[in-house]
């Protein structure tokens, strides 16, 4: 791979990964809810389901499984599902004073069970392994040994996310100042919520190319 094309996938990704979508979004209300450190293990939840779409296309997984009659299908609607519980979920989200970050998340929500909601969104989407089976390949040099080229793609795109998740994450702490009032947060809350079913239904009218 030469430093050429590198950089063009490094662009490509860059502005893919600053895109607003479910990840991000999910990012962003975790941050405003719980705070940034508090969000370190749905980043990594994130960040994990992301690395698996990128190892799944390298290895061929992603198109022997869209090559499945009706695997697609299933996939989007499974993913759909997920989209409209998680904005389900953010509408009736209970509204509750601003409290300190230093507390802990408390057994309601543990940084395992954070971990597993994140890794789910960003595993759920089908649009997105399609994404990881059209675009990844494009920068593989089919003559030179493909297995570190993906390793270095995939590596790079996840320090892009990781960026990414951050950043909003931190507008996500911003955000949450101005949202101490219950009113407020409650239509932060709405609004997400509303943002989940808005993806849930685009990724339902999505189909394979």
């Amino acid at each position: 791979m030469t430093f050429h094309l590198w950089s063009m996938f490094f662009i490509a990704a860059f502005l893919v990964s600053a895109t607003p979508g479910p990840n991000m979004l999910h990012i962003l209300s975790r941050s405003v809810e719980f705070g940034i450190r508090r969000t370190l293990p749905a980043m990594a939840g994130c960040l994990s389901g992301l690395v698996t779409l990128l190892t799944a296309s390298a290895v061929g997984l992603t198109a022997l499984l869209l090559a499945v009659p009706g695997a697609f299908t299933v996939l989007r609607y499974a993913g759909t599902a997920y989209l409209l519980y998680l904005g389900f979920k953010a509408w009736r989200a209970p509204v509750e004073e601003a409290s300190d970050e230093d507390l802990p998340i408390g057994p309601a929500m543990t940084r395992w069970k954070m971990w597993r909601a994140a890794y789910v969104v960003s595993v759920s989407n089908p649009k997105a392994m399609l994404f990881a089976a059209a675009f990844l390949p494009q920068f593989i040099n089919p003559a030179a040994p493909k297995a570190p080229q993906f390793a270095i793609l995939v590596a790079t795109f996840a320090l892009i996310d990781t960026f990414w998740y951050l950043t909003y994450a931190l507008g996500g702490r911003g955000l949450a100042r101005h949202l101490e009032r219950p009113s407020l947060k409650r239509v932060f809350n709405r609004a997400t919520g509303a943002i989940f079913v808005g993806f849930g239904a685009i990724l339902l009218k999505s189909k394979p190319a």
